[in-house]
């Protein structure tokens, strides 16, 4: 018994309990600002912001520059998408849930490549290629930022992204040591696919009540 919790969490020995403290209160509320996406409640992201918040000093103090910037950009997005989800389109409607435009497609491809360049840039200035981790961090951060970007505009195929990115984050984070967080990754994956799923269901109710 003792092996399999030194595997999962024998790297928290050299952490501070207040360091671990906050990564499991970042946990909780990244886990409620998932649900309340899936729910398309407002809550998803004050809740996505105090996550993030923690996250970003975390992973600054852990020297992990990739992720930091991942979390900073969710905290700008959740901003913008705060804003987006509580405008009113018309007299009586808030932004809807609606599937991705073709010119959305269009600027989903420049975020994910203008992500890799910047990602690379940065890490080339703070000589940050020192394994293959590093790869793959540039890889699922510009997953991350076009994911993030589609749900603040509303657009069911965001859940598409966080699918794939939380998937390849749930190996990742526990390579890294982090097993609290490789857990809320293997939560968010899941929550993902119902995300989607009902957020797919919410969009076919409000195109068949148009037409009806």
């Amino acid at each position: 018994m003792n092996h399999i919790f030194n595997f999962f969490f024998g790297q928290y020995f050299d952490y501070s309990t207040t360091d671990i403290i906050l990564e499991i209160t970042a946990v909780v509320f990244g886990f409620l600002s998932v649900l309340f996406s899936k729910q398309n409640k407002i809550w998803v992201f004050p809740t996505g912001m105090i996550s993030t918040a923690i996250f970003v000093y975390l992973l600054v103090k852990w020297e992990l520059l990739g992720d930091m910037m991942i979390n900073v950009y969710y905290f700008i997005m959740s901003v913008y998408g705060w804003y987006i989800w509580t405008r009113k389109v018309d007299d009586s409607h808030m932004t809807p849930i609606t599937r991705t435009t073709l010119k959305e497609k269009k600027i989903s491809v420049l975020i994910f490549i203008a992500t890799l360049i910047f990602v690379y840039v940065v890490y080339q200035a703070f000589d940050k290629w020192t394994s293959w981790v590093a790869y793959v961090d540039t890889i699922t951060t510009a997953i991350f930022f076009v994911g993030m970007w589609l749900m603040a505009r509303r657009k069911l195929e965001n859940w598409i992204y966080w699918i794939v990115g939380d998937i390849i984050s749930v190996p990742l984070y526990f390579y890294k040591g982090f097993t609290f967080t490789s857990f809320q990754y293997l939560g968010f994956t899941f929550i993902a696919i119902f995300g989607y799923l009902a957020w797919k269901k919410n969009l076919n109710k409000s195109q068949t009540t148009q037409t009806a």
